[in-house]
């Protein structure tokens, strides 16, 4: 080959050399880029992940009104976070509820039971509008809860099937139970409504000690 030609080859490969390092080095800026962006994203994600996760919170396990919460819980001798989970389960923290047998609020009194809670408590002022108020609600609520632990010798699934069933069914399935020579479980609870209510309200008052332990705390 000779020297002119062997010039012309270098010439021609030169380009080649120089194109194959443009190629690089937009590559390896595409990848910086791609890497800046996924680190952008990742530093977002870890600002904003407290507000997410408060929202989720807030939609799956909502909390409202935790400073009467926590003072009907400490007049009453009771856990917050149980008071809570009773909220959860009777109306999701939704103010202004009623359910088809009347029962008002927050907890979802009964004209009747707040009537009765009104005489054993000296409530001579009660109307039954009071019960839209989230404090009387709540202490209303919070008092038989309180009364219902008390009459059940503490026995909280006695006390939540109480305040689902009523008084008097839990006494005639206690009375069942006892005169076939056991105790009353959970499980030989015969409304399924009320055995499915105790173990949401225990399920969420484990939830709500855990999530909002600071908020609840007494």
């Amino acid at each position: 080959m000779s020297t002119q030609t062997h010039s012309a080859t270098r010439r021609r490969r030169a380009p080649s050399r120089s194109a194959a390092a443009r190629r690089r080095t937009i590559l390896r800026r595409r990848l910086t880029a791609v890497a800046a962006a996924a680190l952008l994203a990742a530093l977002a994600a870890a600002l904003l992940w407290p507000q997410v996760h408060h929202a989720v919170r807030e939609i799956t396990l909502p909390l409202r009104h935790e400073d009467i919460i926590r003072q009907q819980a400490h007049d009453k001798g009771l856990d917050p976070a149980l008071v809570a989970a009773v909220i959860y389960a009777e109306s999701h923290f939704r103010d202004g509820q009623t359910s088809q047998a009347g029962a008002l609020g927050l907890m979802q009194i009964t004209p009747a039971t707040a009537r009765y809670i009104a005489r054993k408590s000296g409530g001579t002022a009660f109307v039954v509008g009071d019960l839209a108020t989230p404090q009387v609600n709540i202490a209303y609520g919070s008092y038989y809860l309180r009364y219902l632990l008390s009459r059940y010798d503490g026995n909280e699934a006695f006390a939540l099937a109480a305040y689902n069933a009523g008084e008097g069914n839990v006494d005639r399935w206690r009375a069942a139970a006892r005169a076939q020579g056991r105790s009353l479980s959970i499980d030989a609870i015969p409304y399924g409504e009320t055995r499915a209510y105790i173990r949401r309200v225990q399920e969420a008052k484990r939830d709500y000690a855990s999530s909002y332990a600071s908020a609840l705390e007494r």
